[in-house]
């Protein structure tokens, strides 16, 4: 499957679609994940990934721009949340390189950022190794993504 939007929702008690993440979930805070949750999983899903991107970062890079903040994956396909301040499953690196989370935090002054929350939903368990890019998960899940749909939250500083 190609990357596109599906049937499967993904939302956080925390903050509404477009709405402000709260400042506990952000660097300037307690820079704990917020609580993800998603329903309408497809048939035949086996494991989930979670991936926090903020495109309007102003950064560019060979093959990629924005700011990666959360790459999260080998969750099991029973999983249908995330708990706020998630230890479980296989943590990525983000692109502080760093392992785990990390919440908004854009230069102040720089106006809204939108952080984009997906939700991957994959056909097979991968147990993928930790410390996979964001780049390097999606390249390895590619061919086993069956759904996924995204919440965006914004934060300004």
């Amino acid at each position: 499957m190609a990357f596109a939007l599906s049937k499967l929702q993904l939302k956080s008690p925390a903050f509404d679609q477009r709405g402000k993440i709260p400042r506990k979930h952000t660097g300037e805070g307690e820079d704990l994940s917020p609580a993800l949750e998603w329903a309408y999983i497809p048939e035949g899903t086996a494991s989930f990934a979670v991936i926090c991107h903020d495109p309007d970062a102003p950064l560019v890079s060979p093959g990629s721009y924005g700011f990666v903040h959360w790459v999260l994956y080998n969750i099991p396909g029973s999983a249908n949340n995330l708990a706020e301040g998630v230890k479980d499953y296989t943590a990525g690196i983000n692109d502080a390189q760093k392992t785990g989370y990390m919440g908004p935090m854009p230069p102040e002054g720089h106006g809204i950022h939108h952080y984009f929350f997906w939700v991957l939903a994959l056909n097979k368990e991968l147990n993928l190794e930790a410390g996979l890019t964001m780049a390097q998960l999606l390249e390895k899940i590619e061919p086993h993504v069956i759904g996924m749909n995204r919440l965006v939250g914004i934060y300004e500083r």
